[in-house]
């Protein structure tokens, strides 16, 4: 079910009423102290974006599995243009994405048991791993992490794969992955998909040498959500344990390299800007396994520079989109390695 105008501007009267959202000051303290001297003078405007929701921009990610040509038509009209314009490296024509250069939000579809939904609404950044893993028709798939299941929809409209595997340790977000599989896919292909709920870091003993490719979309400072943080003493334990998720991480990616077959490819993601759990995380994993090399995506960057503000990484195999004005895409690390 496809929305009216009516129902898009009377979105816009609750996406204004994100203002109200109160910022906690405990987590921009913090990330004031470590962005600016990570990112220099560009935290200043990323600084601004995260903490305007009313410039917060949303893709609208169609399902090819319940095609809403009628709404792709309305899109069209009301300014919509479609993401990645151009040649681009890898990028599946049944992938259609759609954003519009100003923060309107179509509202999200309901869950209705029977009826696929057609549209989904993420970050646009967010497709960037996933067409850097380049899936293809028949390749076995691993998203290790994958509540609450966007990405793994998203590799969907990529390709068909012979096998995906989606994990998700936390029991929680389990149920909203199953839900969102169930609200975007087929009942024929859903049968081809495994879901389980294995401590990642077990998932390379399980099953070894298993995969094609391997998307890792790591636990993470979700810096978008900390920010509006509502408890600040929640906020602030959070704060004090961020030293510890970039041992996660790289027990998770350990993991990964473990399941992936010879020749396969790695995609390693996530929402924060911190370089502790973003470059330093795939430093530590190419100096510590002589199997595992770096895969240059500089020309991602190249490439997508018009609908994306990219921060330099050091790493020719590393990309951070950053938030920008008019480009509020963000924040999204990804780091692409491929197993010898």
């Amino acid at each position: 079910m496809w929305m009216s105008s009516l129902n898009i501007s009377k979105l816009k009267g609750k996406s204004e009423g994100k203002l109200t959202k109160q910022i906690c000051k405990v987590v921009l303290d913090h990330f004031e102290k470590q962005y600016s001297k990570e990112l220099g003078d560009a935290w200043n405007t990323v600084r601004d974006v995260l903490t305007s929701p009313s410039c917060w921009q949303y893709a609208v990610l169609l399902n090819r599995f319940n095609y809403p040509f009628k709404l792709e038509k309305d899109l069209h009209l009301k300014g919509y243009h479609t993401l990645f314009q151009g040649p681009l490296p890898y990028y599946p024509e049944s992938m259609k994405c759609y954003l519009s250069r100003t923060s309107d939000r179509l509202p999200s579809e309901r869950h209705q048991t029977g009826n696929l939904k057609k549209y989904y609404l993420l970050n646009a950044a967010s497709l960037l791993p996933v067409l850097a893993l380049e899936l293809r028709d028949g390749e076995k798939v691993l998203d290790l992490c994958a509540a609450p299941g966007g990405k793994s929809i998203a590799l969907l409209q990529c390709a068909c794969p012979g096998y995906l595997h989606c994990n998700e340790y936390d029991s929680l977000r389990l149920r909203w992955l199953r839900q969102t599989l169930e609200s975007f896919i087929p009942q024929p292909l859903i049968n081809a998909i495994k879901v389980s709920e294995l401590d990642g870091r077990e998932m390379g003993d399980a099953q070894p040498e298993t995969f094609d490719k391997v998307l890792v979309d790591a636990p993470c400072s979700n810096d978008r959500s900390w920010l509006f943080s509502s408890d600040s003493q929640k906020a602030a334990c959070r704060i004090s344990q961020r030293r510890n998720l970039p041992i996660l991480q790289i027990e998770l990616l350990r993991s990964a390299i473990k399941a992936l077959r010879p020749g396969g490819l790695l995609v390693y993601s996530t929402c924060t800007l911190s370089k502790a759990e973003n470059q330093d995380v795939i430093s530590e994993i190419l100096n510590s396994h002589n199997n595992i090399m770096p895969v240059d995506i500089k020309g991602i960057a190249r490439t997508w520079s018009q609908d994306f503000t990219f921060a330099p990484t050091g790493q020719e195999c590393g990309l951070l989109v950053i938030p920008d004005k008019g480009k509020a895409w963000g924040p999204m690390y990804v780091a692409k390695l491929k197993k010898s």
